[in-house]
């Protein structure tokens, strides 16, 4: 019991964000596109930085061409054999 104001006020500001939320300023989204200096979105660059290493090395990929993880199928085995030994 208890719980009935902090529901009521969930509520209320969920009902505020639904229908009223945060007002757009159209003019500075418009400035903001329409800067010749942007380059396009999601552009990354061709060639990592030098002296660091990639994200995913090679030795991580697995013959299927996929990054290798912690938990194979082959783990399952050797999971479930410990379980039955307790």
């Amino acid at each position: 019991m208890g719980r009935g104001r902090a529901k009521a006020k969930q509520t209320k500001v969920a009902r505020d964000l639904k229908y009223g939320g945060p007002q757009t300023d159209l003019d500075r989204l418009q400035a903001e596109l329409s800067r010749p200096d942007s380059g396009p979105l999601g552009t990354r660059p061709s060639s990592p930085a030098p002296g660091g290493s990639s994200e995913h090395d090679a030795d991580d990929i697995d013959s299927d061409g996929f990054e290798d993880d912690d938990f194979d199928e082959d783990d399952d085995d050797v999971r479930a054999g410990s379980d039955q030994a307790r």
